[in-house]
């Protein structure tokens, strides 16, 4: 977990700042209304999401720093790359380390090469759909979360995303082109930070 802020403020002098990475069906709205929209689109069947996704990177405080919206045929590693890569790390030197859901376990070596470090937040039995063992021999019990139960990080981005979606042009994806979806994306977050400006003055 490394020196990042582990709480919702901003991190003290001398601490290293985290950012989480996370991705969220930007989906249509309901049933119907997708067809005819321009821009590009996809299908991720695994996940049943039609529609765009979206890719955010955000402080341990859950503000943005960084969006891309992009079709939901995209694998989320590549996704998560390209947000990644058009972002100036200059602006932000004290990021050491990027907490990401197990779709960004791909991306180690590419963030190892910007001086970053990744820390994939995960379930213990993430990826594992089975195990060999010798004939005669007891198979092992997978350890598996009965219920819902909150992982360490990952609810920081999914908060931000429950922010950005009381606004109503954020619900749904309305947008044609992706670019208006992420310009929306940061007006929503320059929204909600004036709010917060305004309320402690």
């Amino acid at each position: 977990m490394g020196e990042g802020s582990s709480g919702p403020g901003p991190a003290g002098p001398g601490k290293r700042k985290a950012v989480c990475l996370s991705q969220r069906p930007g989906g249509g709205g309901p049933i119907g209304e997708d067809h005819g929209k321009g821009g590009p689109r996809g299908n991720d069947g695994a996940k049943r999401v039609k529609g765009r996704k979206r890719q955010v990177v955000v402080d341990t405080g859950g503000r943005m720093l960084r969006a891309y919206v992009h079709p939901a045929n995209e694998h989320d590693k590549w996704g998560g790359k390209a947000v990644l890569e058009g972002m100036d790390l200059g602006l932000w030197p004290r990021v050491k380390k990027v907490y990401g859901d197990w779709g960004y376990r791909g991306l180690r070596g590419f963030l190892e090469a910007l001086g970053l470090e990744l820390e994939v937040v995960a379930h213990p039995y993430a990826g594992v759909r089975g195990v060999w063992v010798r004939e005669g021999e007891e198979v092992p019990e997978l350890p598996r979360v009965e219920g819902f139960k909150p992982l360490p990080k990952r609810w920081v981005v999914e908060r931000t995303f429950a922010w950005l979606g009381r606004n109503r042009r954020l619900s749904k994806d309305y947008e044609q082109h992706p670019s208006v979806s992420e310009a929306w994306l940061y007006l929503g977050m320059l929204r909600l930070l004036v709010k917060r400006l305004a309320r402690a003055a």
